[in-house]
């Protein structure tokens, strides 16, 4: 979990709010570009100034997101606009590792 709490726990909850209800897809992508090419199920968990967190399941082990994948910002984030940058960020460093087109901004 995070190492260095930067952000109010209103601001992560809404920043995981949307990720896991409008940026299901995203999630995965991340997990499967980073983490491993077999995740079924991924949700962001946490983020701090250092890092975003995400919990991820692979093929038989269920939907418990019981692996966790720690993925460090390009440089540490102070501010909230810096964790939408630093998340389209890895956004687009996953689809570049699989191969595949992010849809245009």
């Amino acid at each position: 979990m995070p190492d260095s709490p930067v952000f109010p726990p209103a601001v992560v909850a809404a920043v995981l709010s949307h990720m896991n209800s409008d940026h299901a897809d995203d999630n995965l992508l991340i997990a499967r570009a980073f983490a491993d090419p077999a995740a079924t199920a991924c949700a962001m968990t946490s983020l701090d100034g250092e890092a975003g967190y995400w919990g991820y399941a692979v093929e038989g082990s269920g939907d418990e997101r019981d692996r966790e994948l720690r993925m460090p910002w390009a440089a540490p984030i102070t501010e909230r606009a810096e964790i939408r940058r630093e998340i389209v960020s890895l956004y687009e460093q996953a689809h570049a590792r699989l191969g595949t087109i992010p849809r245009p901004r």
